[in-house]
C-alpha cells in the first residue's frame, strides 16, 4: 500500500525579505521560531523592469544566497526561490500567495520597503488577502518616510543644509560639548574641491574578488537582459556584513584621510580615487548609516583623517542621503515623470557602449559598463551635465542611472536624476541647475587631455560640445532662469556678447543636438 504525499510543513508566518533587506541584527532575527518561515525570491518582476547592470544582478542574487544561508545557520526557518526554479512565479506577490497556501500561514509580514513600486505593489496585493498582513520598519534609516515635510512645514525651500544640521545635533556628531560644530563650522565643502595631481597614490583595491561564474551561467540560461561587463569570475561588491565591515576598516585607514581633498577630483588615471565604494553595502542594509558615520568621527579624534575629510563623508551619508530619501517620498507617486523644462531628446547609443569622442563622457560611461561604479562628481557634473545641457529626456536618463550603478536604488537615484542632475522638478531639490562648460571639468580631472574636441573653443567643428550647449541651454531657457539670483553672472556674460557671437552657439549647439550619436 502506498504512502499518502506527506503534507507541506505548516508556518504560521511568512515573512518576506527584499534583495535591499540583507541586515543580520534586524530585530526578526533575535529568535528563532519553528513557525516563521523567512522569504527571500529572485524573480523576474525585479530584474527586469529596467534594464540593469551584469554586476548588480550578480552582486545581489549572491548577497542574497549568503544571506539565506546565514539566516539558515543561524537556526531560522528559510525558503529561497531561485531565478531558475520551476515553481517561480517570477513575482513577488504571485510568489506569495502561492506560499502562503503552501505553509498554510495566517499571516505574512514584510519590512518597509524603500521603492513606491514594491511598497505599492505589496499594498494593493495585501488589501486582497484573507490572511492577516503587516509590514515592520527596516530598521535602517536614521528619519522615516514623511519626516522631511514635517521638518520643513511653512519653509518655502526645503535646502538639505538645514536638514543636516538637524541630523548632526540630533546624533551628536562631530559637535562640541556646547553643542557647537567641531572646528567651528558646519560644512567644509570649500576644502573639498582639489584636483588630483596623481600623489598620494591610489590605494590598492581593498576588496576581495568572488567567482560567480555558476550564478553568471544561470543568469545566462533565463536569459535575464543585461548589459555592461559583468566581471563574473571576479567580482568585488561585498557578500556579507563581514567583507562590508572589512572595506569600511580598509577605507577608514587607507582613503579617508584623502578623501575631503580629492572629493571632486576626476583622473583617467584611478577610478576609485579615494572614494569609500560602501555605498551598495550601505544600500542593502549589510551596514547601518549611524555605525558608519560613527566610525569616521572615531578616525577624526583619534586623529587617523582631517575634519574636512570627516564632514564631507558625514554629509554625505546623515545629510544627503537621508534627504534625497524624503524628498523621494514626499513627492511619489509621479516624481518620475517631471519634466518642467521638457526635454525628450533619447539618450545616444554610446551610453550603452562608452564609445564617444569626448574623453570625458568616455572615461565616465566607460568606467560605469566595466565596474558598475562612477562617484558623485562623475554622475552629476560629466554624464548628468551633458544630459542636460543637451536636453535628454529626463525619464530616460534616471532608467539608464537606475540600471547602471551597483548602488542604484530608485528612492536614492531618482531624487539625484530627476531633481538634482536634470532640474526636471522645478527646483526642489537644486535652487539653480548644475550645470558647467568645458572649463570646470578641465578644472577638476585630466578628461581633456587627448580628447578630440578642444575645450577652448566654442563654435567651431573640433570645439568641446559642452561650451555650445551650455550658452544655448541658458538661451533656450531664458524665461525660467534670466531672474534667478545665481544665474546673474551667466545672464551678464551673454549681454555682452553679440549677435553673430549668439547665432553662432546657438548654431553650433543645433548641429550637436542633430547629431548626438556622431559625438
Amino acid at each position: 500500500m502506498s504512502k499518502a504525499p506527506a503534507a507541506p510543513p505548516r508556518a504560521a508566518t511568512l515573512r518576506l525579505i527584499l534583495g535591499d533587506q540583507l541586515n543580520l541584527r534586524h530585530s526578526w532575527f533575535d529568535q528563532c521560531d519553528d513557525q516563521v518561515v523567512y522569504v527571500l525570491m529572485e524573480v523576474r518582476s525585479e530584474t527586469d523592469y529596467v534594464l540593469h547592470h551584469a554586476q548588480k544582478v550578480l552582486a545581489l542574487f549572491a548577497a542574497m544566497r549568503d544571506f539565506a544561508a546565514r539566516l539558515k545557520a543561524g537556526g531560522h526557518r528559510v525558503r529561497y526561490i531561485r531565478l531558475d526554479d520551476p515553481s517561480n512565479r517570477q513575482s513577488l506577490v504571485d510568489n506569495l500567495s502561492a506560499l502562503a497556501r503552501h505553509y498554510q500561514a495566517s499571516q505574512v509580514q514584510w519590512q518597509a520597503p524603500d521603492e513606491w513600486r514594491v511598497d505599492e505593489a505589496l499594498r494593493q496585493w495585501a488589501q486582497a488577502q484573507p490572511l492577516q498582513t503587516s509590514m515592520a520598519d527596516s530598521e535602517h534609516f536614521l528619519t522615516d518616510r514623511h519626516e522631511l515635510p514635517r521638518l520643513f512645514s511653512g519653509r518655502k525651500q526645503w535646502l538639505m543644509e538645514h536638514f543636516y544640521r538637524q541630523m548632526r545635533r540630533r546624533f551628536e556628531l562631530l559637535l562640541e560639548a556646547d553643542g557647537s560644530p567641531t572646528g567651528g563650522q558646519w560644512n567644509f565643502d570649500h576644502d573639498n574641491r582639489k584636483r588630483w595631481p596623481g600623489t598620494p597614490a591610489e590605494p590598492a583595491d581593498w576588496r576581495q574578488p568572488h567567482d560567480h561564474g555558476a550564478l553568471w551561467e544561470m543568469l545566462q540560461a533565463c536569459a535575464v537582459p543585461t548589459f555592461g561587463d559583468p566581471q563574473a569570475s571576479q567580482l568585488r561588491w561585498p557578500l556579507n556584513r563581514e567583507e562590508a565591515l572589512t572595506h569600511l576598516e580598509h577605507f577608514i585607514a587607507h582613503a579617508l584621510p584623502c578623501f575631503g581633498d580629492f572629493e571632486d577630483a576626476m583622473s583617467s588615471r584611478a577610478q576609485r580615487l579615494f572614494h569609500s565604494l560602501l555605498s551598495f553595502a550601505l544600500n542593502v542594509k549589510m551596514l547601518h548609516p549611524l555605525e558608519v558615520v560613527r566610525r569616521a568621527e572615531e578616525a577624526y579624534r583619534e586623529g587617523q583623517a582631517p575634519l574636512a575629510a570627516v564632514e564631507g563623508f558625514v554629509r554625505q551619508i546623515i545629510g544627503w542621503r537621508e534627504y534625497v530619501r524624503g524628498i523621494y517620498w514626499s513627492q511619489m507617486p509621479g516624481y518620475e515623470d517631471r519634466n518642467v523644462l521638457d526635454h525628450g531628446l533619447p539618450l545616444p547609443a554610446w551610453f550603452w557602449t562608452g564609445q564617444t569622442r569626448m574623453r570625458c563622457l568616455q572615461q565616465a560611461i566607460g568606467q560605469s559598463l566595466q565596474s558598475a561604479h562612477a562617484h558623485h562628481i562623475q554622475r552629476l557634473m560629466v554624464i548628468g551635465n551633458f544630459a542636460l545641457l543637451a536636453g535628454l529626456d529626463p525619464k530616460a536618463l534616471h532608467q539608464w542611472y537606475l540600471g547602471i550603478y551597483i548602488d542604484a536604488f530608485e528612492w536614492v537615484e531618482l531624487p539625484n536624476t530627476v531633481g538634482m542632475s536634470q532640474w526636471a522638478d522645478g527646483g526642489i531639490i537644486a535652487t539653480k541647475p548644475y550645470v558647467s562648460s568645458a572649463a570646470y571639468i578641465g578644472r577638476m580631472s585630466d578628461y581633456c587631455r587627448g580628447c578630440a574636441y578642444d575645450p577652448r573653443q566654442r563654435h567651431s567643428e573640433d570645439a568641446c560640445p559642452y561650451n555650445a550647449l551650455y550658452w544655448d541651454f541658458f538661451l533656450r531657457h531664458q524665461e525660467r532662469f534670466g531672474k534667478n539670483a545665481r544665474m546673474g553672472m551667466v545672464y551678464q556674460q551673454l549681454r555682452k556678447m553679440d549677435t553673430q557671437e549668439l547665432a553662432r552657439l546657438r548654431e553650433r549647439a543645433t548641429h550637436l543636438r542633430e547629431r548626438l550619436d556622431q559625438l
